[in-house]
C-alpha cells in the first residue's frame, strides 16, 4: 500500500522519467489507480486527453490511494497533438494488430530505449487509450512505436491501471541498471518535437490544399495518414525541420529566373 507521507513532497526527488499520457479516459477510478500505480514505479507526470469521466473527479481522488500529488499536478489537454507537442519520443500501446508500418515493441524494449532517449536529455511519453476501444488509428499516427504486452492470446482484456503498472514496472527495472552509452558527439542537434512536427505537417498542408493537391476527399484521408507516416519514420532533427521549412517556402515562390 502507498504511504501518503511518503508521496507527499516525493515527486522532487524522483529521477527524470516518461510521461504518461491518457487519452479519453472513460472512468474516474481508472485515473486514480493508474496514478497510484505511477507512483509505486517512480512515474509522476500525468497528462489527461479530454477525459471523457470529467475533471476533477471525486472518483479518482478516492482511488488513487495517496498518491495525491500525481492527480494534482496532472495537466489536461484538448487533443493528443497538444499533449505530445513538447515530446521528442513517443510510444503508443495497443492490444491489437494494427494495419499502421509502426515499429512493434514489448514493454521492456520499449522502457529500454526510453531510457536511452531521456538520457540524452529527450522528453519521452506513453500513450494509453480509452478502456472501451483503445487508442485510434489517428491517435497511433503519432508515435515512433507501439507496445503490446504478452498475454494468453484467448484473454487479451487489460485494465488501463493494470497496462500503466506494467510498463511502470518494466520502467522501474531500468532504472537500477547500467547506465546507458554516452549521446555521441558527432551529431549534436536534437531530434525534432512532436510540436515542431506537427507546425511542419500543417505548413505542408496548407500548401498542398492550395494546388489541390489532394482533389478527392478519400485520397485527402488517406494520403495525411500517409504523410504523417513518413514524417514520423524519418526521425527529423530540428535542423532538418528548418530546412523542410525552407523549401517548401521556396516552392510555393516558383521558379525564378537564373542570375
Amino acid at each position: 500500500m502507498t504511504d501518503p507521507d511518503t508521496a507527499r513532497g516525493g515527486l522532487a526527488r524522483l529521477p527524470p522519467a516518461p510521461v504518461v499520457i491518457l487519452v479519453r479516459p472513460q472512468l474516474g477510478e481508472n485515473v486514480g489507480t493508474a496514478a497510484r500505480a505511477m507512483l509505486n514505479f517512480g512515474l509522476s507526470e500525468l497528462r489527461l486527453v479530454d477525459p471523457a469521466c470529467g475533471w476533477p473527479n471525486v472518483k479518482a481522488l478516492t482511488a488513487c490511494s495517496g498518491a495525491v500529488e500525481v492527480l494534482n499536478r496532472l495537466c489536461l489537454f484538448e487533443t493528443v497533438a497538444a499533449a505530445t507537442a513538447d515530446l521528442h519520443r513517443l510510444y503508443a500501446t495497443t492490444a491489437r494488430p494494427r494495419d499502421l508500418p509502426k515499429r512493434v515493441l514489448e514493454p521492456r524494449g520499449a522502457v529500454d530505449e526510453a531510457r536511452l532517449e531521456i538520457s540524452q536529455g529527450r522528453r519521452v511519453g506513453i500513450l494509453f487509450g480509452p478502456e472501451r476501444t483503445g487508442l485510434s488509428n489517428d491517435d497511433l499516427l503519432f508515435a515512433e512505436a507501439v507496445v503490446t504486452v504478452p498475454l494468453n492470446p484467448a484473454f487479451t482484456s487489460l485494465n488501463l491501471a493494470q497496462t500503466v503498472l506494467l510498463i511502470g514496472y518494466e520502467w522501474f527495472q531500468t532504472v537500477g541498471g547500467a547506465p546507458p552509452p554516452a549521446p555521441s558527439s558527432e551529431d549534436p542537434a536534437r531530434p525534432a518535437s512532436k510540436g515542431e512536427l506537427d507546425t511542419l505537417f500543417d505548413h505542408l498542408l496548407r500548401e498542398l490544399d492550395a494546388v489541390d493537391f489532394f482533389r478527392a476527399p478519400d485520397r485527402r484521408i488517406s494520403l495525411i495518414r500517409t504523410l504523417k507516416l513518413i514524417l514520423e519514420r524519418a526521425q527529423l532533427r530540428e535542423p532538418d525541420v528548418h530546412l523542410l521549412h525552407g523549401i517548401i517556402k521556396a516552392l510555393v515562390r516558383g521558379r525564378r529566373p537564373r542570375g
